[in-house]
């Protein structure tokens, strides 16, 4: 059982998990059964079957921000998610229970300590929530994303992607890429996008930088999310070409020499695996934890980072122009972003989550 509904950095990376435990076909007793854990609220409802994989649902246990009303109830929301995960746990005959935190985690790992069924915990971020901080209290095995996460026994496998991403060949795949989204073949090229709903102060950077990208030869592929519609520049050349989402963010990545972006942890492992380097603009509410997701490409010499108040077209027409207009330099970024990065993180994980259960 993989535990990580809620949002696409617990998702994405189960998902990553799921198929690559599901492609172990020579495995004692044939591949893995794989069922996933999430709530009727959370992006997994869609993305899961669309993957072809088994969901099943618990009741949402969020926790309150702040001291409320809403906390007294809690206590009563775990112990209902819990018991409906300890059945669920016995009627699939689990062997072993993978969490990737949030608020499906927590219960999956009372259940499973209930249950006496092991537990795999992976932490995306490099400071982990409470879900996980529990969670590895309770593990078999803990993995992380980055070298130096404060959770105890951690081991280092990286984030998990899908094969898509990390087989992703950006050099022979650039000139379909660019014909796909009506790029020319051969300008510099900076793909902007803020997350699945886009980023108000990244599109206001980009767009208002749009002429002197232009006049420098960039062209630009910008995701502005689906309700910033006010979000648009006039036709001309280079092309400034502006989508509401990108499906296709393999031939997004294969199309682009750099990337502005938030720096989510999902964001940040997609790009080093690709070895696209990215001018990363932390979001600036929680904990800091997307500037630290950014720190070890920025330090590795594999991208930049702007704090999201001082991003401006400015900023963007002052920095980003002579790097996209310097080909040393972004070869230079990219071969430190690909460093960075650990494609098979998800076999890596497929191959602790088996060992937990042979042990």
């Amino acid at each position: 059982m993989l535990a990580g509904g809620g949002t696409g950095g617990h998702i994405e990376p189960m998902l990553a998990l799921a198929d690559a435990l599901v492609r172990r076909t020579g495995a004692p007793g044939g591949a893995p059964r794989v069922t996933c854990l999430g709530t009727a609220r959370g992006m997994e409802t869609r993305l899961v079957p669309a993957r072809g994989h088994e969901l099943r649902l618990i009741p949402p246990v969020p926790l309150p921000r702040r001291p409320t009303l809403d906390l007294l109830r809690v206590p009563g929301r775990v112990r209902r998610a819990v018991a409906d995960t300890r059945a669920l746990l016995t009627e699939l005959d689990a062997d072993v229970v993978v969490g990737f935190g949030g608020y499906v985690a927590l219960p999956a790992y009372l259940a499973a300590k209930r249950a006496g069924v092991p537990v795999v915990v992976h932490e995306q971020n490099p400071l982990p929530g409470l879900a996980n901080r529990v969670g590895a209290r309770l593990a078999a095995a803990v993995a992380v994303t980055t070298p130096g996460t404060p959770l105890p026994g951690a081991v280092h496998t990286g984030m998990p992607l899908r094969p898509s991403i990390t087989g992703l060949d950006r050099a022979a795949l650039r000139a379909e890429a660019r014909a796909h989204f009506g790029l020319d073949a051969d300008r510099p090229t900076l793909l902007v996008f803020g997350g699945s709903q886009g980023a108000r102060s990244l599109n206001t950077a980009a767009t208002g930088a749009a002429a002197a990208l232009r006049a420098a030869g960039v062209q630009v592929l910008h995701a502005r999310g689906p309700k910033n519609t006010e979000v648009a520049v006039p036709a001309g050349d280079p092309p400034y070409v502006v989508v509401d989402y990108l499906e296709r963010m393999d031939l997004a990545y294969a199309a682009a020499d750099l990337a502005l972006c938030r720096s989510g942890a999902v964001s940040v492992a997609e790009l080093s695996a690709v070895g696209l380097p990215g001018a990363f603009v932390p979001l600036p509410i929680g904990n800091g934890e997307q500037r630290r997701n950014a720190l070890p490409v920025v330090q590795a010499g594999g991208g930049l980072l702007v704090e999201d108040a001082e991003l401006s077209a400015e900023w963007v027409s002052a920095t980003l122009v002579p790097v996209l207009t310097d080909p040393a330099r972004l070869a230079e970024l990219a071969r430190h972003a690909a460093a960075a990065g650990v494609p098979d993180a998800d076999e890596v994980l497929a191959d602790l989550t088996l060992s937990v259960v042979r042990a």
